[in-house]
């Protein structure tokens, strides 16, 4: 297992890792999820600090691509419909340059099995199935959707020296060009 210093970027699974697992199915054939905050801030923390950061799924769905982008993942770090998330997660090391040593990798089912144990630091949420809590490095103490997410970056983060807040810098700097938009729609906080 990596250690969490060795940590540079972050890759994860939606469905049961920033979600519950629930997913409502709308009549026009959307599916809606439900994203924590807390976890959804620390992808934010991490991108604005530089670790890039991939969402790779089985699922997909233009929600899923607003959210990510939202918090700072590029539209070319979003691998929907992986069947083979470690192949998927490889290309996404590749891309940045980084081993897969230095990636941790958070998903919650038997797809995620193999990623898991390709990444330098294999995560599942505390209510991952059984096979996949015992294929991880790491188990969290919350369960998807509630927090796992954030324990992970927050611990690594923390390890490294990088986590925190700073109020100073503009809510646009960084943030994909809708954010912003809507940013400097209110005049505040922009640069």
């Amino acid at each position: 297992m990596s250690r969490l210093e060795d940590i540079r970027a972050f890759a994860f699974d939606v469905d049961g890792v920033f979600t519950d697992g629930l997913v409502l199915a709308m009549p026009d054939g959307e599916l809606l999820r439900q994203f924590n905050s807390k976890d959804c801030f620390a992808i934010r923390t991490a991108c604005d600090k530089g670790y890039p950061c991939a969402i790779i799924t089985g699922g997909c769905s233009e929600s899923l691509i607003r959210r990510a982008v939202s918090l700072g993942i590029p539209n070319r770090d979003i691998f929907f419909l992986s069947k083979d998330k470690a192949s998927d997660l490889e290309f996404f090391c590749a891309r940045h340059s980084l081993t897969l040593g230095q990636v941790a990798f958070m998903g919650d089912d038997l797809p995620d099995i193999p990623a898991i144990e390709a990444a330098g630091l294999g995560v599942a949420p505390s209510d991952a199935v059984a096979e996949v809590r015992a294929a991880a490095d790491m188990v969290s103490t919350y369960g998807g959707g509630r927090g796992c997410v954030r324990e992970l970056v927050e611990q690594v983060m923390k390890a490294q020296g990088t986590w925190g807040f700073n109020p100073e810098k503009p809510w646009n700097s960084g943030h994909p060009e809708e954010i912003t938009r809507f940013a400097k729609l209110t005049g505040r906080n922009v640069e």
